[in-house]
């Protein structure tokens, strides 16, 4: 008997090469560069350029005038056009990154016969003019050279914050509107001065994007960094608190990393104020500071209600009236309602509609230089969501032709009108 013997021959041997299951490398640094600059290069050069072209007018309005010729370079003037930039509050800051602070509530005879106070310059907050002594030292620049160098760095990082926040609720192009926007709003000839207002929007708009992103204790060190900026930034520190709040009572998330940020968030703006308070003896020093060296004091909005009821009708017998500074300040404040309303329509983070609201009271409550509010209230990019998030809709050419032409008046209504006929 013979049995027969099966044998399975050998699979022949596959041309096509195997799927490789090892996970991809990870991008090299000229790589990852490449692509941050094909993400990133359209949202810087769409500012760049907008800011440019309102800065060149600016620049050629001011020659053409001449005025600032006639003043002193502390109030509006200087032996250069770009000297103007670092005038006003831009001189105070160049003191203090020169000479530092020495606060104190001694009255003493200022030039006009009126009693200030001595040492107003601790009105100013410090991180600004300590990133200007910093970058100072490092280049060799002078206090206005390093001014204007964070400011025109600090601006576009604020650009691109503005784009990440609108980008995130309304997509990339409304993201790209939105940077337009800063780079045009009244007020904005402040973002490329020595002024501290593209470091503190940098400041607010990447900590509330870090909240929407449940990035809690980068936003709490945010928003400390920005308390060292303005006292503004009060209004930052509670939209956190609501933001932190709201995701522990909601159990978004566990409990640690929000609370950590909203005990961190306050603690720059309450450092500053209370150093102030201690080295002039009065803990509410700052304070009596602001109304007393610059007549800045909350007044429940009394001043603004008076000035919102005379520029309309022509009078000018209010404190601290401006005729064109004020007329464009009346425009802002009468539209921010309106774009608050669209915000919250939109049902954002409430980071973003608590930040907005309260920075609008904060300002409007308080007593100042009226015509000042289209530069206090700049920070307040949310207000740009609901324009950006309507503009997208438009066409490349037609988008084009609406900001550029925003971008040639910038130059008089956010620039001279500022910076000449007015006290920014």
């Amino acid at each position: 008997m013979t049995t027969a013997r099966t044998s399975q021959a050998a699979p022949a041997p596959s041309s096509e090469p195997r799927p490789d299951l090892s996970p991809p490398a990870a991008p090299g640094p000229r790589e990852r560069l490449r692509r941050a600059a094909v993400h990133y290069g359209p949202v810087l050069a769409t500012y760049g350029v907008l800011k440019l072209v309102g800065f060149a007018v600016f620049m050629y309005l001011l020659d053409s005038a001449g005025d600032f010729r006639e003043k002193h370079p502390r109030f509006g003037g200087g032996a250069h056009t770009w000297d103007v930039l670092g005038s006003w509050d831009g001189w105070w800051y160049q003191q203090i990154a020169v000479h530092g602070y020495d606060p104190a509530l001694e009255p003493i005879p200022g030039a006009t016969g009126l009693i200030t106070l001595k040492g107003n310059s601790a009105a100013f907050f410090p991180l600004y003019p300590a990133l200007m002594r910093m970058v100072s030292e490092v280049t060799g620049l002078g206090p206005y050279g390093a001014g204007m160098t964070v400011s025109v760095l600090f601006s576009f990082v604020a650009a691109l914050g503005i784009y990440a926040v609108t980008a995130r609720l309304g997509g990339r192009r409304a993201g790209l509107v939105a940077v337009g926007l800063w780079a045009v709003w009244p007020g904005s000839g402040a973002e490329w001065a020595v002024y501290s207002e593209s470091v503190y929007t940098a400041l607010a708009a990447w900590a509330c994007y870090a909240v929407m992103t449940r990035r809690w204790l980068t936003a709490g060190v945010l928003t400390f960094t920005a308390g060292l900026s303005r006292p503004t930034a009060v209004t930052l520190v509670a939209a956190l608190a609501v933001a932190g709040l709201l995701a522990v009572w909601r159990r978004e998330e566990g409990i640690r990393r929000p609370l950590i940020a909203v005990a961190i968030a306050p603690l720059g703006v309450l450092g500053y104020l209370g150093w102030v308070g201690y080295r002039m003896g009065d803990w509410g020093g700052y304070s009596k500071l602001q109304d007393g060296a610059w007549a800045h004091k909350f007044d429940y909005g009394r001043h603004t209600l008076d000035v919102l009821t005379s520029v309309p009708v022509g009078h000018n017998d209010y404190l601290f009236a401006m005729p064109f500074e004020d007329i464009i300040g009346v425009g802002v404040v009468l539209t921010v309602p309106v774009l608050t309303v669209l915000l919250a329509r939109l049902r954002p983070p409430a980071v973003l509609v608590v930040y907005t609201v309260l920075s609008y009271l904060m300002v409007m409550t308080t007593q100042q230089i009226f015509g000042n509010v289209s530069r206090y209230l700049l920070p307040l990019f949310p207000l740009f969501i609901p324009l950006a998030l309507a503009m997208r809709r438009l066409k490349w050419p037609s988008l084009a032709t609406v900001l550029g032409t925003a971008a040639l008046a910038s130059g008089s209504y956010a620039g001279y009108v500022l910076f000449e006929l007015g006290v920014p």
